[in-house]
């Protein structure tokens, strides 16, 4: 989920902001935005807020969410959802910018859309495109899919780095989901919405990039509650495996698959019989990473006469 983990460059005064911070604490905080937070923006447990916009039919619901991104409790970001999800299709877009201390630091923006049909299995993306920039570039993916296997991919500008990275093969690019698919989780007919059954599973992402799994186990029962939602959660752990794509000497990508300081929390979604996230936490080596929704909004939807 894709849950999202890669790396924005750029690193400049912290103003009024970075004062308030010990400097040895500063220069962790820094660190930590520029080697995580952009990995966030880049392949989604980041591609984090879900805009879902697909004409309605019968069953589908409507979401509508506002996610803020905090490192330490400093405000650093913001993301943005809205659309539809039904038990056979879904269409996906986020949009995220950074704030305050971040922005101080590396002005990053990134938006990205997903669309496909929902299977007893889960996802079957059909396209994938996702645009991020930052104070030195703007990258562009775009993927095309079918049976849960990329058909055309294209990254622009490429990598610099891409001789360094472990080669993608075309076998890794099969039975995989996008980042922003993988945000919404298919339960099995008949099993609950909350408990094990929402978070016990693996999901194979490819960004266009990077290959990784991210393995969720369940941890527990909440209640969140927040403006539009106030309702029961599951919490799963979570833990990242990179698979291709990436390179074996990056040292956020050696932290992050030994993190085991990764949570989230999914919140159903009853008609589609899907969970999809309110709530994630990743710790850093500066100190916990939050994504929370502070406006989530679930709403059902009257099948659409024109289809």
């Amino acid at each position: 989920m894709g849950l999202s983990l890669c790396a924005a460059a750029g690193q400049q005064r912290l103003g009024a902001f970075g004062r308030e911070i010990a400097p040895e604490r500063r220069a962790a905080t820094v660190s930590a935005i520029d080697r995580r937070f952009g990995h966030s923006a880049r392949c989604g447990f980041a591609a984090i807020a879900t805009s879902f916009a697909l004409c309605a039919t019968a069953g589908a619901e409507s979401l509508r969410a506002h996610y803020a991104l905090s490192l330490m409790g400093l405000s650093i970001g913001s993301a943005y959802a809205s659309g539809v999800v039904d038990p056979q299709n879904y269409r996906v877009e986020i949009s995220m910018r950074t704030t305050g201390l971040a922005n101080l630091i590396n002005n990053a923006r990134g938006s990205a859309s997903a669309s496909g049909g929902l299977t007893l299995a889960g996802p079957s993306p059909a396209s994938y495109a996702n645009t991020t920039s930052n104070s030195d570039e703007t990258r562009t993916v775009r993927m095309l899919l079918a049976g849960n296997a990329v058909r055309t991919v294209e990254v622009r500008p490429a990598p610099w780095d891409a001789e360094a990275r472990i080669p993608v093969t075309e076998s890794a690019k099969r039975h995989i989901v996008d980042p922003v698919s993988a945000l919404i989780m298919r339960v099995p007919p008949g099993q609950e919405l909350t408990g094990p059954s929402a978070c016990n599973r693996t999901i194979a992402v490819f960004d266009g990039v990077t290959r990784f799994d991210v393995e969720l186990a369940y941890a527990g029962d909440h209640t969140a509650q927040t403006r539009g939602y106030a309702g029961p959660v599951t919490v799963c752990s979570a833990r990242y495996t990179p698979i291709a794509g990436h390179r074996p000497d990056s040292s956020s990508t050696r932290y992050m698959a030994n993190n085991h300081d990764i949570s989230v929390w999914l919140a159903p979604l009853p008609d589609a019989h899907v969970v999809v996230p309110i709530h994630i936490a990743i710790g850093t080596a500066a100190g916990r990473l939050v994504i929370d929704a502070s406006e989530f909004e679930i709403n059902q939807r009257r099948a659409d006469s024109r289809r």
